[in-house]
């Protein structure tokens, strides 16, 4: 119900035809109103902790640090997942976070967002979090949601649903033996007051999703926003000072870190950072396509980007690009292949997982970016985005949270599946 923030509206209307001029008649339609719950900041602030753990009713951003997943539920908190064997992972707790979209952790603290502000939360018991302290309004992008603004002093804590059905009077023009009605068709997104909705083993580093908007990297914490890269000193890592702002253009979506490089994806094509001066990275090269949404990520020679029609970002190619970033003041295509709608996808030497259309994951080997070939189809309703790593491939999708082994062949087998409960 949370997140049903397009509401369903569905009117019948009962037709008296006679041979009178005007006709009445009525409809009834149901709509859902979200009503936004505010509180201060601090109030808000003095209830982020743990607390039992939450059934997962959507699929956010994925964070995988250690033995844990951390998977954001949109515009609502975070899930702490044990996954110390994947094949039996264990929701374990929830952390209440109103606004929270984008996560990142590093050792024992995970960096979040709350609306327009940055968290520092002690996750050394994941069972027993710690908020540690917090930076005001370093995404001053975020101060409206839902149409509500959102000020210094208040966020938006919860939201009140409530299902309303409503019958009103109509008038009707009888016209010729028919009807033709009059103000018959409802907006519901004035209904709503609303035009958008908030898209392994021990040992293993941190690492984050194709769809991430933070990023880790060198001691920094590295955020995009709609225009531009914040970026965060984390020497003090409950204490992140902010250093600088880089500004990147409209259309900004996502950040992939590789080495001492940054590689952001926007809705025109994607930018890369050089930041062998972490503190002050520098855009270096960019490479331009069509206005489509591009998740985008890379190794020492290639960067792998995926181009999606059909969203916000409007535009009617799909397809990936394989790009040339050697010199990455000179990025060059390499070859474009057809897909059908392609979404996130992650990358373990030359095993490349592709979140591909309403149904599928397709597991591809890159060893000649000239020729890729498709290894596997696993059938996945509206996967979303992947992690892959040492063996393991952790698939968000509308469903649920899978979990795959696969070989260095690319060849995947399911381990474990946590379900959406809707």
């Amino acid at each position: 119900m949370r997140n049903k923030f397009i509401a369903a509206v569905s009117v019948s209307v009962l037709l008296l035809l006679a041979a009178c001029i005007k006709d009445t008649a009525y409809r009834t339609y149901t709509y859902t109103l979200y009503r936004p719950v505010y509180k201060t900041s601090d109030q808000v602030r003095a209830n982020i902790k743990s607390s039992a753990p939450h059934n997962i009713t959507s699929s956010g951003k994925m964070y995988i640090s250690g033995n844990y997943i951390f998977l954001s539920e949109n515009g609502l908190g975070v899930h702490v997942i044990n996954n110390t064997d994947p094949s039996n992972p264990v929701n374990e707790s929830y952390i209440n976070i109103p606004g929270c979209t984008d996560i990142a952790a590093k050792g024992d603290i995970l960096y979040a967002d709350c609306y327009t502000d940055l968290l520092t939360i002690d996750i050394s018991n994941p069972k027993d979090v710690q908020l540690k302290s917090h930076v005001v309004n370093l995404f001053p992008d975020r101060q409206y949601v839902l149409g509500y603004h959102l000020d210094s002093g208040k966020v938006i804590a919860e939201w009140i649903v409530k299902d309303t059905t409503v019958t009103e009077k109509m008038e009707l023009d009888n016209f010729f033996g028919g009807a033709m009605y009059k103000d018959a068709f409802i907006s519901t997104g004035a209904l709503n007051n609303s035009t958008t909705s908030f898209s392994s083993s021990g040992g293993k580093a941190s690492t984050g999703g194709s769809m991430a908007r933070f990023a880790i990297q060198s001691n920094h914490l590295y955020a995009v926003t709609n225009t531009s890269l914040q970026v965060l000193d984390l020497i003090k890592p409950l204490q992140p000072q902010w250093k600088t702002t880089v500004n990147l253009g409209w259309g900004i979506e996502t950040i992939y870190p590789f080495k001492d490089k940054l590689f952001v994806g926007s809705n025109d094509g994607m930018r890369i950072l050089n930041a062998s001066n972490p503190a002050n990275p520098q855009v270096t090269g960019t490479f331009s396509h069509a206005r489509v949404c591009d998740p985008v990520i890379a190794n020492d020679k290639y960067a792998y980007v995926t181009l999606r029609a059909g969203t916000r970002c409007f535009g009617n190619t799909n397809q990936m690009d394989v790009v040339n970033v050697s010199d990455i003041s000179n990025p060059s295509l390499v070859k474009s292949y057809p897909f059908t709608n392609p979404r996130g996808l992650g990358m373990d030497g030359n095993v490349l997982f592709l979140c591909e259309g309403p149904s599928e994951v397709k597991i591809l080997n890159t060893t000649n970016p000239l020729s890729v070939v498709t290894t596997q189809i696993i059938s996945i309703a509206e996967s979303y985005d992947v992690i892959c790593a040492d063996g393991l491939a952790i698939i968000t999708a509308k469903d649920g949270i899978y979990q795959y082994s696969y070989t260095p062949a690319g060849t995947a087998t399911l381990l474990s599946k946590i379900g959406i409960v809707k």
